[in-house]
């Protein structure tokens, strides 16, 4: 078991990195007056365009649900998860804004439903008719399980699919984070777990689309990164799990 923690909080750690590395890397690749940087911005619809905003997405959810099982048991080593999960995609989440920001892109597209990226060899994620150089975002920035508009049926997007009421692969509904803040003790701790071993699924699934599809280099080092780290934490939530009598969820 200490072990099986050690694994998670080294991933972490390298996942954090990587975050720094990205920025590092995305500040400085400009050759002092900003026009390399911004020659090489990615496209409106572009998969690094799309992760940086989906998986932001993504991550809120994930920050919020750690918050409410924080409060919710007294269980250290679940409230040590949490934190370190809630920690570190709240720093990747402010680096892929930062990124959206740094490309003079929005952080929200009305007409871009999620995962649209994904798939898509040519970079344009079904939206190749677009002019992308005056696109204004019109929507409001989705928060963990706010849909934006663009509500998931359980359809498929980018090759994984996401259950009916969730925005994307891995997210919870509305009524799973009310269940989660309304349960307490063993069973918030199970809950959580499973809710979030979901998650972590759909996460990985993003990051290695990114992974492969993105073209920034420092952005596909992240989403390595996160793969790797979420794939030990998965290991580590089942640990988890098994040790309160429960299991992942189908």
């Amino acid at each position: 078991m200490t072990r099986t923690y050690w694994a998670a909080g080294t991933a972490v750690l390298l996942a954090l990195l990587f975050a720094v590395a990205a920025t590092v890397a995305s500040a400085s690749g400009g050759d002092g007056d900003g026009s390399r940087t911004s020659a090489r911005a990615p496209g409106l619809y572009s998969p690094d365009a799309g992760f940086a905003r989906d998986m932001a997405v993504h991550h809120q959810q994930a920050v919020e649900m750690s918050f409410i099982v924080r409060d919710r048991t007294k269980d250290e080593p679940v409230r040590s998860l949490a934190y370190d999960i809630a920690n570190t995609q709240a720093n990747q989440r402010g680096m892929l804004l930062g990124w959206l920001d740094l490309w003079g892109l929005p952080k929200v597209v009305a007409d871009e439903p999620p995962m649209s990226w994904m798939g898509t060899a040519d970079g344009h994620g079904g939206h190749a008719g677009h002019d992308t150089g005056g696109h204004e975002a019109s929507g409001h920035e989705a928060s963990g399980h706010d849909t934006g508009g663009h509500e998931a049926a359980g359809h498929d997007m980018g090759g994984v699919a996401a259950k009916p009421g969730a925005l994307m692969p891995g997210m919870a509904t509305k009524e799973e984070l009310a269940q989660l803040g309304a349960a307490e003790g063993r069973d918030a701790e199970v809950l959580y777990l499973q809710l979030m071993t979901d998650h972590h699924k759909g996460g990985v699934a993003m990051a290695q689309g990114c992974a492969t599809q993105c073209e920034t280099p420092a952005e596909r080092a992240l989403a390595r990164g996160m793969v790797e780290a979420q794939q030990s934490e998965l290991t580590l939530m089942a640990d988890m799990l098994k040790q309160r009598g429960a299991a992942p969820r189908g």
